[in-house]
């Protein structure tokens, strides 16, 4: 697991909920999620990208897809109960959610806020997803950080 002042604060909240998951590193300068995958050791498809928007409502939301797909903002929109939404403008990340963009989890954000994950997760054995800091990543299974965040399922990818 590394020395304690090595862990995130997404490491610590699974350690307090003792929940098994395992870290990975990578190269900090890699953005590109197919990248970190690679990089990890990690199938593309199982590695979940961490986006916030805004809904027309005002409201924000977290949506969780595979690296390989991209989010569809309509069907996004209709799983939460929106009219429309967009994403969250990059300066606007750190403030909402105390993470920087490409280091974002839904784990630890200052507030929680309601989370959809792309459907297929919900049969994956584990995923894996940004520890909350660039150059660090967890994996875990779904149903493990259902226990953790109010997580939904739903199409949501294009």
């Amino acid at each position: 697991m590394g020395k304690k002042e090595d862990k995130t604060n997404v490491m610590r909240v699974l350690d307090q909920r003792k929940i098994e998951y395992s870290h990975f590193e990578y190269d900090n300068m890699t953005t590109n999620a197919l990248e970190v995958a690679r990089g990890i050791g990690t199938a593309p498809e199982h590695l979940y990208k961490t986006l916030v928007t805004t809904g027309k409502s005002g409201e924000h939301y977290v949506f969780m897809v595979p690296a390989t797909n991209e989010l569809d903002l309509k069907k996004a929109a209709k799983a939460v109960g929106e009219k429309s939404i967009e994403m969250l403008p990059q300066k606007e990340l750190l403030p909402l959610t105390g993470y920087v963009h490409g280091g974002c989890s839904p784990i630890g954000m200052k507030k929680q806020f309601k989370t959809t994950i792309h459907k297929n997760a919900e049969s994956a054995e584990k995923i894996t997803f940004s520890a909350g800091r660039i150059g660090r990543q967890v994996g875990c299974s779904p149903k493990a950080l259902e226990k953790v965040i109010d997580l939904n399922y739903s199409d949501i990818v294009k």
